[in-house]
């Protein structure tokens, strides 16, 4: 199940999976993106935390069709913020930024722990 963390006016985008990612959550997801592109934003700042995240509740397939959306999508996609409590997910994230980088300058990824939640809303706000 996915919810916004907040709402904002400008072009951030804050969700929370909590137990399982479906794909009812990832067409949720997509449908939010594209109303901050309808509201006139190039570029969406997207955090997203996923400390509750069980992925044993979670579609395999929505993790793809959302992975694959993305890659379509990454041009519009701006800063991007990973709020957890997972080694694992910190370890993958760089390697996420080193193709953000690439693909698009002046767009990041970068990992936060729970604990500090309040720097990875500054860094959506940038």
């Amino acid at each position: 199940m996915i919810e916004q963390l907040k709402t904002f006016q400008d072009n951030q985008l804050a969700i929370e999976v909590i137990d399982g990612f479906s794909e009812t959550d990832e067409q949720l997801c997509q449908k939010w993106f594209q109303k901050k592109l309808d509201e006139g934003f190039e570029q969406v700042n997207v955090l997203v935390k996923l400390d509750e995240l069980k992925l044993s509740h979670s579609s395999v397939k929505a993790f793809m069709e959302d992975s694959i959306w993305a890659l379509r999508h990454y041009k519009q996609l701006g800063h991007l913020a990973i709020v957890a409590h997972s080694k694992i997910i910190k370890a993958l994230v760089p390697i996420d930024n080193l193709f953000f980088q690439r693909a698009s300058k002046g767009r990041l990824e970068r990992y936060f722990d729970v604990s500090q939640l309040d720097e990875a809303f500054a860094f959506i706000n940038n």
